[in-house]
């Protein structure tokens, strides 16, 4: 898969990850993928809420951590 795919969501707001990403993510027979609303873009982590938090906190340094948590607007995400 190229980096950058075109997704189509429907009306029910489903919609499909590439084969490529699914196999690479060990997504084939289904599972959990975070999402992450960064207002003007969506960033998809597989492994569900937990791996979001795991993603946030090691790409924030750690003197920044706190802080950048607290900016977080939705609560499930400000625990670690």
């Amino acid at each position: 898969m190229e980096s950058v795919a075109t997704v189509k969501v429907s009306k029910r707001g489903q919609m499909s990850l590439p084969a490529s990403a699914r196999h690479r993510w060990g997504l084939d027979e289904g599972g959990e993928v975070g999402a992450i609303d960064m207002g003007s873009a969506v960033l998809l982590v597989p492994g569900g809420r937990p791996a979001v938090q795991r993603a946030l906190a090691t790409a924030i340094a750690r003197g920044r951590y706190e802080r950048a948590v607290a900016d977080v607007d939705d609560p499930d995400l400000q625990t670690e």
